[in-house]
């Protein structure tokens, strides 16, 4: 039995299958099969029910598991102390949302390869809603999603807020400073997809004016977004530092509302079971660079 057999066995056992779980070491799939299956013959029974559609655990598989994973933390903690300053080392995958990556994302990504040089980072950009299941897979080591998970499997840990202000051209607005329910009926709102973390606030505060904003021009792309606002293409809102730069150099109108929109919360989450120091040192860096309240590069 060696520790790359039962790191093997751990992410098969904890990831929706073997493909994912081999992902996440970098391994070919024929090379986790054979760690499985010397693992076994080294144990002498079987692990995995493989009869089925899905590989599944086995009785003995479920009692090996928390050793298995009490037994790799100890190994961990042992890498991390004997490599002192040297900090953290192999591959990090994980994600973010596109405002994370316009605005902290390349300051976290600076910060970890200063303190961790051997740590391969593999940042992924999308929705939270996709971004949370590939934490669940375990195809992503951790992401940073608006609000918390309501899965009992995944952790959630608050990092900062978003803040979001109203605006559109000045031809869209016309004499308003102000967003009023008569501009959002006769006028397109322009907004995120559903699967979106704004999609709470948006929907909290359309129910709260009575307003059912029926004309949408939906898009996933922030940049987009505000590429349709500057054009006159309808109303929506910004990240606030955002509206501001635009608004100064008069590409765009910020319209006063009542009352404001909420804050959006973002949140650090990973797996619950995932105990490494690597999910550790990368929380405590997210929660120095976080910050949302900064105009992106792009504008």
């Amino acid at each position: 039995m060696t520790l790359k057999q039962l790191e093997a066995f751990y992410w098969a056992a904890t990831c929706t299958n073997f493909a994912t779980a081999a992902q996440r070491l970098h391994l070919s799939l024929s090379s986790l099969s054979k760690r499985l299956a010397e693992l076994e013959q080294s144990l002498d029974r079987a692990l995995f029910d493989r009869s089925g559609h899905r590989a599944v655990l086995t009785d003995a598989g479920q009692a090996l598991l928390p050793q298995a994973r009490k037994l790799l933390e100890a190994a961990a903690a042992l890498r991390a102390g004997a490599a002192g300053s040297t900090g953290l080392s192999g591959r990090c995958t994980f994600g973010v949302g596109e405002l994370t990556a316009l605005t902290w994302l390349p300051r976290l990504v600076a910060l970890a390869r200063q303190a961790h040089p051997a740590l391969a980072l593999e940042p992924c950009v999308d929705i939270g809603s996709v971004l949370e299941e590939r934490v669940d897979r375990g195809q992503l080591d951790f992401a940073v999603i608006a609000g918390r998970s309501s899965r009992s499997t995944i952790a959630s840990h608050p990092l900062a807020e978003a803040r979001f202000v109203w605006a559109a051209s000045a031809a869209m607005a016309g004499r308003t400073r102000r967003l009023t329910s008569a501009l959002l009926e006769r006028t397109p709102l322009v907004t995120l997809p559903a699967g979106a973390g704004t999609t709470r606030i948006l929907d909290d505060w359309l129910l709260a004016q009575g307003v059912t904003a029926e004309q949408r021009l939906v898009c996933n792309h922030w940049g987009a977004i505000a590429g349709l606002l500057v054009e006159g293409m309808g109303v929506g809102f910004l990240p606030e530092g955002w509206a501001r730069a635009l608004s100064r150099r008069g590409q765009l109108r910020i319209l006063a509302s009542h009352p404001a929109l909420a804050p959006l919360p973002y949140a650090y989450q990973w797996r619950r079971d995932d105990t490494r120091p690597l999910i550790t040192h990368m929380r405590e860096l997210a929660l120095r660079c976080a910050d949302f309240s900064h105009a992106s590069r792009l504008f």
